[in-house]
């Protein structure tokens, strides 16, 4: 039904050449009844330092787009520091921001549908492993770690030890983290929600999901 720019780390020099690629190829696509969704770096200003940011015009390229995909989530990543990979005032952060320059009926909210474990204390250079919410659930009875819940970050997550006696810390995403994001898109009247990524499965998120959203599958 369209194309998904995903074009990373852009130059702040490219950044008019970026708008000018994403325009043309609307434009084509239009041709053929076809749609162009941008997906953006979570950024909080215009003139947000850092690579990810400086080459990423929300205005311009909202208005090059049909829809828009927020990459709100890898607050918590691979390389970094244990913390919650989506924090809900981070994300409200952004999309506030997005509202200010992108028509709402546009946005949609990404939701990260996977989790990472990271090995204590930690190191910097090493990498976390990626979970699913499932496998962070299961994880979690296999040691008998009890799951608790940030309420600021609106976060599940959980310590645990391995019978080698090495400390872990898990952040993942559980119904009720996935329903305070979906709250946050229908308070601030966005388009919908969109998940990276829906390789992994998540039963319970899909039935729920489905319950307050039509589903475009595109």
């Amino acid at each position: 039904t369209g194309v998904d720019l995903d074009f990373e780390f852009i130059p702040a020099e490219l950044a008019d050449a970026y708008v000018e690629f994403a325009t043309a190829m609307a434009n084509r696509l239009h041709i053929y009844g076809l749609t162009l969704n941008i997906s953006l770096a979570p950024k909080i200003s215009d003139d947000q330092p850092g690579l990810l940011y400086e080459g990423i015009d929300y205005a311009r390229l909202g208005q090059a787009a049909d829809t828009v995909l927020l990459m709100t989530y890898e607050w918590g990543y691979t390389y970094g520091p244990p913390m919650p990979v989506a924090p809900l005032p981070e994300v409200r952060r952004v999309v506030e921001y997005a509202l200010t320059r992108i028509p709402a009926e546009k946005i949609l909210l990404g939701i990260p549908n996977y989790g990472y474990d990271w090995t204590l204390p930690y190191e910097q250079g090493r990498a976390a492993l990626s979970i699913s919410n499932p496998e962070a659930i299961e994880l979690a009875w296999r040691h008998g770690a009890t799951i608790s819940y940030d309420q600021e970050a609106q976060s599940p997550y959980f310590y645990y030890f391995t019978p080698e006696g090495v400390s872990h810390v898990v952040w993942f995403e559980d119904l009720r983290s996935m329903q305070a994001k979906f709250d946050l898109a229908l308070e601030l009247g966005l388009r919908g929600v969109s998940f990276w990524t829906i390789a992994r499965p998540f039963p319970a998120n899909w039935l729920n999901l489905s319950s307050q959203f039509a589903i475009d599958r595109w």
